[in-house]
C-alpha cells in the first residue's frame, strides 16, 4: 500500500534522481561517475517508483507494456526484461573492450575525437569510452533490478 507522502515524494525526487545518473554517466570517463554509480542511480530511480506506485505502474508506465489493471502482472515477464538488459550491456561492454584488438592496440583502449563548433557547446570531446561505460550501465542497472524484483517477490 502506498501513501499519498511516497507518491508525491517519488514525483518530486525520481526526476533529480535521473538527471544526475545521465550526468554522472556522461561525465565519467574523465571525472568520477561513470556506468556504475549512474546505474546504481537509475535503480534507485526504479526502486523508489515500484514503492510509491507498484509494479503496473512500472511496467506500463516505463516499460510500455500493456498489464490488465485488475490482474496481477507476472514477475517473470519483469525479470526477463532485466536479464536481457544484463546481458546486452555485457555484450557492448565485451564488445567496446574488443574492439581495439582489431586495430592493433591493446585490449579496452580509449580514443577520443574533439569536435568544433557543436551548438551549444564550443567543444565536444567524444570517447570510445562511452560505448564500455554504457555497457556497465546496463549491467547494473539489469543485474541490479533483477535483484530488487527477485527479492521483492518474496
Amino acid at each position: 500500500m502506498t501513501t499519498v507522502i511516497m507518491r508525491t515524494t517519488a514525483r518530486a525526487i525520481v526526476p533529480i534522481v535521473l538527471v544526475v545518473s545521465i550526468s554522472l554517466f556522461i561525465e565519467g570517463h574523465n571525472l568520477p561517475g561513470g556506468g556504475f554509480i549512474g546505474g546504481v542511480l537509475t535503480t534507485t530511480a526504479f526502486a523508489i517508483i515500484y514503492m510509491g506506485f507498484g509494479l503496473d505502474f512500472l511496467e506500463r508506465g516505463i516499460l510500455g507494456r500493456d498489464v490488465d489493471p485488475g490482474k496481477e502482472p507476472s514477475r517473470d515477464r519483469v525479470v526477463v526484461a532485466y536479464r536481457r538488459l544484463f546481458a546486452y550491456g555485457f555484450a557492448i561492454a565485451v564488445v567496446s573492450g574488443l574492439a581495439p584488438l582489431a586495430f592493433g592496440q591493446p585490449f579496452l583502449t580509449q580514443t577520443f575525437v574533439m569536435l568544433e563548433g557543436v551548438p551549444i557547446y564550443d567543444h565536444l570531446e567524444v570517447a570510445s569510452a562511452i560505448a564500455f561505460d554504457f555497457g556497465v550501465y546496463c549491467v547494473v542497472v539489469g543485474g541490479l533490478l533483477t535483484i530488487l524484483s527477485v527479492v521483492g517477490a518474496e
